[in-house]
């Protein structure tokens, strides 16, 4: 059992780790988004996985708030980018 936990953690560990460096250097903003977004179910896995080592149910207020914080954070930044993040679409019209 604590093989598998110690794999499951530093799995959440790594990913952990790319998310960040797809945070800093992604292109656009819904890149940095999307990033933020799993970066926070990585988070919600890894209060799971402690909560289940444990068997410890006092962190299911955490893992919710965690939930609707991912959850709206994504909504209110796709509902407030523009509609193209294109790097290459600029002041040039598209095809009609």
């Amino acid at each position: 059992m604590t093989a598998v936990l110690l794999v499951c953690a530093a799995l959440l560990g790594l990913a952990a780790v790319l998310l960040l460096v797809r945070v800093t250097i992604g292109p656009t903003i819904l890149d940095r988004t999307v990033a933020l977004d799993v970066l926070i179910a990585v988070g919600i896995c890894a209060v799971g996985l402690h909560a289940a080592a444990n068997r410890d149910t006092s962190t299911i207020p955490l893992l919710l708030v965690l939930t609707l914080l991912g959850f709206v954070g994504s909504v209110a930044i796709a509902r407030f980018t523009t509609g193209s993040d294109d790097i290459d679409t600029g002041d040039r019209e598209g095809p009609r």
